[in-house]
């Protein structure tokens, strides 16, 4: 059956659902979440800027009975501030909250709770010292995310972990600046950074450092480098090529049949057409040249 016109086809699996979170943060992600819950830390979830729900998918397999998932994100909704809102127009046009709803719910029996507005209504919406995982992907302006990490810190229990994406893309040095203004004069203190994100925390990072490095050192297919600065352990790492994403159980659509337009059948010659031509050929190939224009001015008369 054919999709009608305009209609978005529904993800069968996670790399489906379009956005920007690479096999390496996926890895990240599933390994931190994973050692809260081995651990038995409890609280809640929290991500800041969704687009179309790649990573909340992710998060929403861990919330556990008694913790909350929250969401929040502009969808189509106006920004509070010129720059906001053009940014938001420029690169987010497309996001809608029911395309998100749509490619969540393919995956999850109920949506996570679904703040719409600027990321500046956190605060008001989300418990101080409730969450254990924040993953802040919203606004790429230095005052928006000055103040999403001061939400994610009141957010988090002890120990709670944060990610920051894109604090270093070249096309958003204002998420740079901001990161980096924590790290040294706000107590955020860095885990490990992948190529787009960072993560860490407000308490002491060596104990989940040290783990994580283990992990690192016992798989083939991720580089890992360690420096120090300003009195930081920065723990880097890259994927190599060829790194699997974790296994992530497919969506409700996966064993539908595909909705696939039919191939338009290819027309076929006449047959009198096809006739005529062989009877052409035959003439120019072996008889006199009299006769040969004689029947083709037959054939083109008939």
């Amino acid at each position: 059956m054919a999709l009608a016109p305009g209609t978005i086809r529904p993800p069968r699996r996670l790399d489906d659902v379009p956005g920007w979170f690479p096999v390496l943060d996926q890895v990240l992600f599933e390994w931190f979440l994973d050692r809260q819950e081995s651990t038995g830390t409890r609280g809640d979830l929290l991500e800041v800027g969704v687009y179309m729900g790649k990573s909340a998918i992710c998060l929403g397999r861990h919330g556990r009975e008694g913790e909350k998932f929250t969401v929040c994100d502009l969808f189509e909704g106006d920004a509070l501030d010129d720059a906001n809102q053009a940014e938001s127009t420029k690169s987010y046009a497309s996001l809608t909250q029911r395309t998100f709803e749509e490619n969540y719910l393919a995956f999850h029996e109920t949506l996570p709770r679904v703040l719409k507005g600027p990321s500046s209504i956190v605060p008001a919406e989300v418990t101080p010292d409730s969450c254990r995982f924040v993953h802040i992907d919203a606004s790429h302006l230095y005052e928006h995310v000055r103040d999403d990490i001061g939400a994610a810190r009141d957010a988090l229990l002890p120990g709670g972990i944060v990610v920051l994406d894109d604090f270093r893309s070249e096309h958003t040095p204002g998420v740079s600046v901001a990161v980096w203004e924590a790290v040294l004069s706000r107590g955020l203190r860095p885990i490990c950074l992948s190529t787009q994100k960072l993560y860490g925390t407000w308490e002491d990072p060596g104990p989940v450092q040290d783990e994580l490095l283990a992990m690192v050192r016992g798989r083939e297919d991720c580089n890992l480098s360690i420096q120090q600065a300003a009195g930081h352990r920065i723990v880097r790492l890259k994927s190599k090529k060829g790194m699997q994403a974790p296994p992530f159980p497919p969506s409700r659509f996966a064993h539908r049949p595909e909705e696939v337009a039919p191939r338009p059948a290819a027309a076929k010659a006449p047959l009198r057409r096809r006739g005529t031509a062989r009877a052409r050929r035959i003439a120019a190939d072996v008889l006199p040249p009299i006769l040969t224009r004689a029947i083709r001015n037959g054939l083109s008369r008939s």
